[in-house]
């Protein structure tokens, strides 16, 4: 006589739950993130190169810096820079992609350039198509 299994379970996964949790989550990274948006005025420049960037700083007309999104001081920059470059993995071509408003005074920005040559990086001003 043979021994009969009375018990059958399904090795079925339910994937409705995984699905919910899913969305869950998307609802919740949709709410809880910020849309950043820059609406300053580049200076015009006829060049259309695209270069890929590491580091970003951007200078607006009343003063304000900001490295990588973040507020900084002018006085400061060439320490975080120096910072965000020794954790970095690209070193040898790290490149400074510098976003100053139209108006904003030349020696700032010539500043930045200095700091970038000074730690052996590239440095690229944004600007926008000419109208």
């Amino acid at each position: 006589m043979a021994i009969q299994k009375r018990n059958k379970t399904s090795a079925e996964f339910s994937m409705s739950s995984l699905t919910d949790i899913i969305f869950l989550l998307l609802i919740f990274f949709m709410l809880t993130s910020s849309m950043i948006q820059i609406n300053i005025e580049l200076p015009e420049s006829s060049s259309k190169t695209i270069a890929p960037t590491d580091y970003t700083v951007m200078m607006t007309l009343d003063g304000k810096v900001k490295f990588n999104g973040k507020p900084a001081r002018m006085r400061d920059l060439k320490g975080l820079i120096q910072q965000a470059n020794a954790e970095a993995t690209n070193q040898e071509n790290a490149t400074v992609a510098i976003v100053s408003e139209k108006g904003v005074a030349w020696h700032k920005v010539k500043k930045v350039m200095e700091i970038a040559s000074t730690l052996k990086m590239r440095a690229i001003i944004a600007t926008q198509p000419q109208k």
